[in-house]
């Protein structure tokens, strides 16, 4: 094994530690991690839109006020959370007439406020299932798509945008999705209505990697950072869970009747 794989297995594995342990304890824990990641967020955001280094650090003290009422000891997610987020992003566009750098703040808190809402889902149990299923089908998908991909091939789902995914990719991620859905149902009583709508946040989270590796594209630059040895920056890792997590909320809100 190289260098740089070893590197990468070391730290992806540290990372899902680390997501699944957050996953688990829940409630603070989990809020703190996911600020953190957003806060982080907001700054690689910065830098793919051209912002200067003044406006990206105004920026994330920006966002920070949000993601900062989200915790579980202050608001949560509310109506008042909400309401930040959107001052927040105005603040950001008034001071910076930069609609793309203000428009990172719901980048950012929208999958974050889906996250905290299914996480905090009572009872415990089955909070903890619907935020599993928001990120695990994310995982799944991108198992999939690799695999597929690499052993299909075919034509291109965005050669100008991103030239080594293919369509065999994308079906192969919305099976892996919708296997991982019915496996949730079967296994641990996920609602069949979700189990069944898996495959759309298959494709939500490939739109997700899509709209990132554009932005890269136009910056000119492989990843949003290299915070992560061997993996990029946080939006690398979490491309695909921004766009799938509020979906992931909705069809909950909509589906299973919450």
């Amino acid at each position: 094994m190289s260098s740089e794989l070893r590197t990468r297995t070391i730290v992806g594995l540290g990372l899902i530690a680390m997501a699944v342990g957050a996953l688990v304890f829940g409630g603070f824990v989990f809020w703190m991690l996911l600020s953190i990641a957003g806060v982080l967020m907001m700054g690689e955001w910065g830098m793919l839109t051209g912002a200067s280094s003044d406006q990206r650090k105004m920026a994330m003290y920006a966002v920070s006020v949000p993601l900062a009422i989200l915790c579980p000891v202050a608001a949560g997610v509310s109506w008042l959370g909400f309401g930040l987020m959107m001052a927040s992003f105005f603040f950001v566009l008034i001071t910076s007439r930069a609609i793309k750098l203000a428009l990172g703040i719901l980048y950012i808190c929208l999958p974050v406020m889906a996250l905290l809402f299914l996480r905090g889902q009572a009872p415990d149990s089955h909070g903890l299932l619907l935020a599993f299923w928001a990120l695990g089908l994310v995982w799944a998908t991108d198992i999939g798509a690799y695999f597929a991909g690499r052993s299909i091939g075919g034509p291109k789902l965005a050669p100008r945008v991103s030239p080594s995914k293919t369509w065999s990719g994308l079906g192969g991620g919305v099976l892996a999705a919708l296997l991982t859905g019915f496996l949730l149902y079967r296994f641990a009583a996920l609602p069949i209505q979700l189990a069944a709508a898996s495959g759309l946040l298959a494709v939500a989270a490939q739109l997700g990697d899509l709209l990132e590796s554009a932005m890269k594209r136009r910056a000119g630059v492989k990843d949003s950072s290299n915070l992560l040895p061997g993996h990029g920056g946080v939006m690398d890792r979490l491309d695909g869970v921004v766009a799938a997590a509020p979906l992931a909320a909705l069809l909950y809100l909509v589906l299973a009747g919450a």
